[in-house]
């Protein structure tokens, strides 16, 4: 076992999500971590009137930069008892964007920015702060997901089995 407690050396981790279209453009999620342990957790995600929905919920794009910040906000807490760094107060400031483009009647993103300002206030030495940061990037599932080139794979459900789309 290793300093992480019960958990082994390497090990898989897995999310399964099932979403369901309700409502005008509301979706309604069963987020499950089914590797390396069972965790569940019911999410919603809704569009404004440009998209036709009724805002009941955060829009998706929300729950990203929100997962984002999150994430490296509780690798830095969690890295920084088993680094030993003290911290007094942490605050996480992260901006997005993202180019749009009208393409006929839908339109096109891409990826502009992500910038993440961490203000830590640690008694601790400055080169113990920047490890813990530098340590917790490298922790932090969404933002190794970010920086890397990824193949996102996806299938169509059809009469005949899967199609890939």
């Amino acid at each position: 076992m290793s300093e992480t407690g019960s958990m082994p050396e390497k090990a898989v981790v897995q999310f399964d999500c099932h979403g369901q279209a309700v409502g005008k453009m509301r979706n309604e999620m069963d987020v499950r971590m089914v590797k390396p342990f069972e965790e569940r957790f019911e999410l919603a995600t809704d569009e404004g009137a440009f998209h036709g929905g009724d805002a009941s919920a955060p829009p998706p794009l929300a729950m990203f930069v929100g997962a984002l910040t999150g994430c490296i906000m509780t690798q830095i807490r969690a890295f920084a008892k088993r680094l030993g760094v003290s911290l007094s107060d942490l605050k996480v400031e992260t901006r997005v964007q993202w180019n749009w483009q009208a393409v006929g009647r839908v339109y096109e993103t891409a990826p502009r920015a992500f910038d993440i300002d961490v203000l830590i206030d640690s008694p601790d030495p400055e080169d113990k702060v920047v490890e813990l940061i530098e340590t917790a990037k490298k922790g932090c599932f969404i933002e190794q997901t970010l920086g890397v080139s990824n193949t996102i794979n996806h299938r169509m459900k059809t009469a005949d089995g899967w199609r890939t789309v």
